[in-house]
């Protein structure tokens, strides 16, 4: 960006006429055309994390009913299903940064504009799928403390195991 003076000068000098407007380095037009992907690739990386962890919560529905039923504080058990939510996500986000800081070369030459050790944008995806996790986490576990307890033992008691892990339940 210091020669922008002396090309616009040049340029002036050939055609005074022609208009030079926006200048700007090729690597912020590389960069530009490169935002919308590495949102996009972003995007999809939380709403995996929050698929799988939500899912994860969900499937674990009437085991919360039981533990509320049987008196659990509503506090503990959200605290658990937290716990158990954050862990692999911070287990995923440390070896996703080792292997990124063990990689640095590699990506610095196969994504334009990180550099091997580029700790903000390192720090802030961490960050970010963190954050997701927790929310991730937060908000299916509450859903799940909502459920009426004594309905799910009703539904338990009805079940009955069949081979493995499969249940009948009558309704």
């Amino acid at each position: 960006m210091s020669v922008v003076p002396a090309i616009v000068n040049a340029v002036h000098e050939v055609d005074s006429a022609v208009p030079v407007q926006q200048v700007r380095s090729m690597d912020e037009l590389i960069s530009d055309s490169l935002s919308p992907q590495r949102f996009t690739m972003l995007l999809l990386a939380a709403v995996g994390v929050y698929s799988v962890l939500s899912y994860a919560v969900r499937r674990r529905v009437r085991e919360i009913g039981i533990r509320l039923a049987l008196g659990a504080q509503l506090s503990d058990v959200l605290r658990m299903v937290i716990i158990e939510g954050m862990r692999p996500t911070l287990i995923g986000v440390l070896i996703g940064l080792t292997g990124a800081l063990a990689l640095g070369r590699v990506l610095s030459g196969a994504i334009y504009g990180v550099s091997s050790r580029d700790l903000a944008t390192f720090g802030t995806v961490s960050l970010l799928l963190t954050t997701v996790g927790l929310v991730a986490s937060i908000i299916p576990a509450y859903r799940a403390t909502r459920v009426d307890p004594m309905r799910t033992l009703r539904e338990e008691e009805g079940c009955r195991r069949l081979k493995g892990r499969s249940f009948i339940c009558a309704a």
